[in-house]
């Protein structure tokens, strides 16, 4: 059976067998990690133990569990299911690094699996979650853009695409901010040229992004400084047919009225607004189900 399911650190269901662990918070455990001495045990008792200390959201000491069922019982049907677990435990602990090692371990070794879409899935997530402002070297972003832009060309049908569709739109969103925070920089810095190149990235590439409207005012700004009248009238006219009713379609009417401009349509309160930018902190709300056969 496939397995299925949207990512949630704060609940998750895992159906393993007679097995079922629920409601897992995501907090990372606390004490020392266990330290196992070797010792042939059975690997259901390992297993279990590793999927206790989840439930317990110790999540270093699961991992330590499941690490030891595939040193002691390699390629066996336990093994794949533990290294499944590790990924997911090592996310739990913000260990991205470890849990992507895992999912790559898991694809070289059961590249045909059903679980394997998880593992794409889980690389391409680790690095969304490490996005950081746009103020900062966007290169987890890019990395999220092409891991989770891989998800959607595996398994374009899957419940994993799905997500992963919505979160490109995030990275989008991302990816144009970042220019936009250049381009101010530009402007402040007077050099309208430069941010200019800048903000029709944005208005050209990340249109369906919450910042072209601003890109669009930014345009008009930058054209006007460099003395540009029709260059602003005409990125002004675009703003004002796409947006009507935003406030950076009312700031640019505002400017171009204060030069001498007549712009042809005035703001519209009642007319379409640019989109809400989406909410990088809700990135973790997802709700994952596992099922093994």
């Amino acid at each position: 059976m496939s397995v299925v399911g949207l990512l949630k650190k704060s609940a998750i269901v895992i159906l393993l067998a007679s097995v079922s662990v629920a409601g897992l918070t995501a907090c990372a455990g606390k004490g020392p990690k266990e330290h196992l001495v070797y010792e042939e045990r059975p690997v259901e008792l390992l297993y279990q133990t590793g999927m206790q200390k989840l439930d317990e959201k110790s999540w270093s000491d699961a991992v330590t569990y499941f690490e030891e069922v595939q040193r002691q019982h390699p390629y066996s049907e336990w093994s794949r299911r533990a290294i499944v677990m590790t990924i997911y435990a090592n996310y739990q602990a913000d260990k991205y690094a470890e849990a992507t090692t895992a999912a790559d371990q898991f694809i070289k070794l059961y590249p045909g699996s059903e679980l394997t879409p998880y593992a794409y899935y889980m690389k391409a997530i680790c690095a969304f979650e490490q996005i950081v402002d746009v103020g900062r070297d966007q290169g987890y972003t890019d990395s999220a853009k092409a891991l989770l832009t891989d998800v959607v060309r595996r398994y374009p049908d899957s419940e994993y695409a799905k997500d992963a569709r919505i979160k490109l739109d995030m990275v989008q969103d991302q990816l144009a901010g970042k220019e936009m925070d250049v381009g101010r920089w530009y402007l402040n810095d007077n050099q309208p040229l430069a941010a200019i190149g800048r903000f029709k990235t944005v208005a050209s590439d990340y249109q369906t992004t919450s910042h072209t409207p601003e890109a669009l005012y930014r345009l008009v700004e930058a054209n006007e400084m460099m003395g540009l009248h029709d260059e602003a009238t005409r990125d002004a006219a675009v703003l004002g047919y796409n947006y009507p009713g935003d406030r950076w379609y009312s700031a640019a009417y505002k400017l171009l009225k204060e030069k001498g401009a007549t712009p042809a349509v005035a703001p519209d309160p009642k007319g379409k607004k640019g989109p809400e930018a989406p909410d990088l902190k809700k990135k973790k709300s997802w709700l994952s189900f596992w099922k093994f056969n």
